[in-house]
């Protein structure tokens, strides 16, 4: 028998470890996304080695905004949370694993009293004993057709996707910060354009309520100049509003309750400034970067985790063979009662053959699952396709007009000065001199404006080609693995979740 069942387990052991039903994953990339290319990207981009597209962010030589970001990896909720969510699927993965192992594991014990009945009742002094008895069992389903191997894969698929989805919380925040920033920066720069615009056309209105109470003008100069100073007067409340609303988003992005921003004052003198980079830096062409995106990433994965499930659910068309073993022991208090010691071992096999119907349209649920998201994995690849080319195309747009603004704006003060010029010598109505201040403000305005589209278009760039997904932080920071360790043993999951964070790779034929 001995021969026999040592012959079973290593003829079960190959089986199980060649014979995997369900489809071998293969990556469903459209011809198109291997080799595109665009125009207006390549028009905005040039590949160097610096500074990496992993924290594009130092193309800005900005110490206030590397500062921020800082801050915002250690302190950020939703960060802290889709590292939570690695933890908890490296947890999943190791359910999995445990299907390598006996999956029926029992031990029991049991102890009974007896007594000899008399007929008033019972008399636990005359031939009362003790009955007691112990057991283990343990039930092996031997994986022949690759179910607990496909929930596996399933399982490493779905954790890598974890990483990646990480990943992409960390492109989004970055580029969230920098927007913030940025618009911050925008704001505090309209807000200077508008107050030295105020206080020009405060003494141009000063001017003339002293004409019009000298007789020297008439009322309606008066009412256009005082019209116009309140008119840019009132837009200052509404800058100063935007100031503070960036900060407080900056504030709940880096982890703060709204309040001071120590992290703005690291670098002085970038107050009101607002940066012109005209190319974006890359280290790859735009069709890898494209599929090397997080969220394109996890999508893959999350494809290669469902078409294992088809796996599992086809396992079920086929016999569970089981191994099965038990060992038992009993005795009792009873003079002369033997002592007994129980052994069994042997197969066993189920087959669910009146379930076709039911395992059948299982498999169909998991295959059309599997489609679902093989149709959004390539819906997010034209989708990062169109952001890019939609950042690449407003970039150029904005540094097309940023030297006609400028200019602009160049000619809006030289006006300006013409016109006060010629009302002073008596060659013009106050009027022109009203135009002129109202055309000054509004290109300086414009121009700065620009400029905040053009850095913004350049975040979005960065962020539609999958950039700034490097942390030095690590999944899950002391504090929190200090109050998880309090609460339950974590082994040494939680000290694999202390290294700096690193881009998965994408996942490749039928292992990701």
């Amino acid at each position: 028998m001995r021969p026999f069942t040592t012959a079973m387990l290593l003829g079960a052991g190959c089986l199980s470890g060649c014979m995997r039903v369900g489809p071998d994953f293969q990556p469903q990339h459209e011809a198109w996304s291997e080799h595109w290319s665009s125009a207006s990207i390549n028009q905005v981009t040039q590949q160097t080695a610096e500074p990496d597209l992993r924290q594009w962010w130092l193309i800005f030589g900005d110490q206030n905004l590397e500062h921020l970001i800082a801050v915002a990896d250690a302190n950020n909720g939703d960060l802290k949370i889709a590292g939570l969510r690695v933890i908890e699927a490296r947890a999943q993965l190791g359910i999995a694993l445990a299907g390598r192992y006996p999956q029926v594991q029992q031990v029991n014990a049991d102890v009974l009293a007896s007594a000899r009945k008399r007929s008033d009742g019972f008399d636990p002094r005359s031939g009362a004993y003790l009955q007691y008895g112990a057991g283990f069992s343990v039930g092996w389903e031997l994986d022949f057709w690759g179910r607990f191997a496909r929930a596996i894969e399933s399982a490493d698929a779905a954790f890598f996707a974890a990483q990646a989805n990480r990943d992409a919380t960390l492109v989004l925040l970055h580029a969230q910060i920098a927007d913030t920033y940025f618009a911050l920066r925008t704001a505090e720069a309209r807000l200077r354009i508008a107050r030295e615009n105020a206080q020009l056309q405060k003494r141009s209105y000063e001017i003339t309520e002293k004409l019009f109470k000298s007789g020297e003008t008439d009322e309606l100069d008066l009412q256009q100049a005082k019209t116009q100073y309140l008119g840019t007067l009132s837009s200052i409340p509404d800058l100063e509003s935007q100031i503070e609303l960036s900060r407080h988003g900056l504030s709940v992005l880096t982890g703060q309750p709204p309040g001071p921003l120590p992290e703005l004052d690291v670098q002085p003198g970038k107050e009101g400034v607002v940066p012109l980079v005209d190319r974006a830096v890359l280290q790859n062409v735009p069709a890898d970067l494209l599929l090397r995106r997080p969220d394109v990433r996890a999508a893959e994965y999350q494809m290669a985790a469902q078409s294992a499930l088809i796996g599992v659910a086809k396992a079920d068309f086929y016999p569970s063979v089981s191994l099965l073993g038990s060992l038992s022991w009993s005795a009792s208090s009873l003079a002369g009662s033997p002592n007994t010691l129980g052994i069994a071992i042997g197969p066993s096999v189920t087959w669910n053959v009146l379930d076709h119907g039911r395992i059948t349209n299982n498999v169909r649920v998991q295959d059309a699952r599997l489609q679902q998201l093989t149709v959004a994995y390539q819906n997010t690849v034209r989708e990062a396709a169109r952001e890019a080319d939609d950042a690449a195309t407003a970039l150029i747009a904005a540094l097309q007009r940023e030297t006609i603004l400028n200019d602009a704006q160049a000619a809006a003060r030289r006006s300006l000065t013409l016109a006060n010029t010629i009302y002073r010598e008596g060659y013009s109505d106050f009027q022109r001199v009203l135009d002129a201040q109202r055309a000054l403000f509004t290109q300086q305005d414009a121009y700065i404006v620009n400029r905040s589209n053009a850095v913004g278009s350049l975040v979005a760039l960065y962020k539609s080609l999958g950039g700034g997904w490097y942390t030095e932080q690590s999944l899950v920071d002391d504090a929190t693995r200090k109050q998880m360790r309090q609460r339950t043993d974590w082994g040494d999951l939680l000290d694999d979740a202390s290294a700096p964070s690193s881009a998965a790779a994408r996942p490749q034929g039928a292992s990701p």
